[in-house]
């Protein structure tokens, strides 16, 4: 990918990230004001090579990165989507149990999965319900401390 594909989907990547956004054309009337005229199918092109899917939030149906292409896009991505999704978090153990908005389960575990991080062992992820194993205490200590700072993002 190169060129004016790589330049407007890094401009639907960085959109979503900053911002919710419920529509295709709210997405596009965003892209238009920095330049990018898009048509319909090729923006719904993009939202599938690019792995964004519509999930149902506190506030709304929102666009989300559910499974990024790249690595920097996968590190971005929990970020991007956490503070949509997340309701609580809890700890136990080696243990964490993070709830969602309903639906919102799969895409964060998701994200927590494609991370590189020591400190997860693993998650199983329901509707709005995942659980993460954490290698120790001090662990999911850290995993938990990272989460909700994350969260709080806007």
């Amino acid at each position: 990918m190169t060129g004016p594909k790589r330049a407007r989907q890094q401009a639907i990547l960085e959109a979503i990230a900053e911002r919710p956004i419920g529509s295709q054309e709210e997405l596009r009337q965003l892209l238009l004001r920095q330049g990018l005229d898009v048509t319909q199918s090729t923006l719904s092109r993009d939202l599938r090579d690019l792995r964004i899917a519509r999930v149902p939030t506190a506030s709304g149906v929102r666009y989300v990165v559910s499974e990024p292409a790249s690595e920097d896009a996968q590190r971005a991505s929990l970020a991007a989507i956490l503070p949509q999704l997340f309701s609580s978090i809890e700890g136990v153990g080696v243990l964490v149990v993070l709830k969602t908005v309903t639906s919102g389960a799969q895409p964060v575990a998701l994200a927590l999965d494609r991370e590189p991080t020591p400190d997860i062992l693993g998650t199983i992820a329901g509707d709005d319900t995942i659980l993460l194993i954490c290698r120790s205490e001090q662990a999911r200590e850290r995993v938990v401390r990272r989460l909700t700072q994350l969260a709080k993002r806007p």
